[in-house]
């Protein structure tokens, strides 16, 4: 191991914004058995409390590499905590560092793998989930993509009713795969677009749904005159700009290089178990279509 990363590691920990639990805090073997059991951190439930010390709305990204995302939306909303998830501690250090710098208090970021979300966050903790340029898992196992029915039930035991998924990824394999988990279990599309920097963004009437306001919609009206509940639950109807007006470093090279760049935002409120969208998703389609650039933009290391 380098000294570049040696002294990052330890710089870390001095950082209060960042979480680093060792494994042995949430794993443990069963009495008797082989098996691992995932126990609850103590944060859970109380990341306002306890890391933020106010109940402002809380919007994680996963797989955040080296941050700058997360901070970016941070310094746009500063009304709003964000949570940046990565593995790696080198990654994450430039935006513990950067946060703990500029004295950002709505800013904190969280060491561990995604598999083990569950540990970290408690019922109606979470308000939004962000996917940036995640693995599309190519050849991979279905369940390991970050937008699968697995993940999303994970997802669901945090999120808040009508908690939002964004996805935003230079893969359109992984874009039309999670169009079709949408489908296959009837989830709320909020916007969309296939080439958001050429074409814009859509977003169905549908996506004006609000399940805290009494008839069940919020008219243009409800939002301009202040609706706590709309701004809460849909924070991302009142700011879609940000969608490309915060870029991650790689997704500016591959704008360069004139790569179109999907977008899908949808709730994932949902009955019963979530479905594989199975025979719904050509993969062997999608897979073609994809191109040489996935070694790329999914280089190990290579995280905007």
């Amino acid at each position: 191991m380098g000294h570049g990363k040696l002294k990052k590691f330890a710089e870390n920990e001095t950082f209060r914004c960042l979480l680093q639990p060792d494994a042995s805090a949430i794993l443990n073997k069963e009495p008797g058995s082989k098996a691992l059991k995932l126990n609850d951190h103590a944060i859970k439930g109380r990341w306002g409390q306890e890391m933020f010390g106010n109940d402002h709305p809380i919007v994680l990204e996963l797989g955040c590499g080296k941050g700058d995302y997360t901070i970016a939306l941070a310094r746009r909303h500063p009304e709003i905590n964000y949570i940046g998830v990565d593995i790696k501690g080198a990654r994450l250090w430039k935006g513990a560092k950067t946060a703990t710098e500029e004295q950002m208090p709505n800013v904190a970021f969280l060491r561990t793998r995604i598999e083990f979300i569950d540990a970290f966050f408690g019922p109606s903790e979470v308000s939004e989930i962000w996917l940036t340029f995640s693995d599309p898992q190519l050849r991979g196992s279905e369940n390991a993509r970050l937008s699968s029915p697995l993940f999303l039930e994970r997802y669901r035991h945090f999120l808040i009713p009508g908690g939002i998924i964004h996805l935003k990824t230079d893969s359109r394999y992984l874009y039309e795969y999670t169009q079709a988990v949408v489908k296959v279990n009837d989830l709320q599309v909020l916007a969309y677009g296939t080439n958001i920097y050429q074409e814009g963004i859509h977003m169905p009437k549908s996506s004006l749904r609000d399940p805290s306001h009494p008839d069940g919609w919020a008219p243009p009206s409800y939002a301009a005159e202040g609706g706590h509940g709309f701004r809460h639950v849909y924070p991302l109807l009142t700011d879609l700009d940000a969608v490309t007006q915060v870029q991650t470093f790689y997704e500016s090279m591959f704008l360069e290089m004139g790569l179109p760049i999907t977008y899908l935002a949808f709730c994932i409120d949902h009955e019963g178990l979530y479905r594989f969208p199975g025979e719904m998703f050509d993969h062997e389609k999608w897979l073609e279509a994809e191109g040489p650039r996935r070694s790329f933009s999914h280089q190990p290391n290579k995280k905007g």
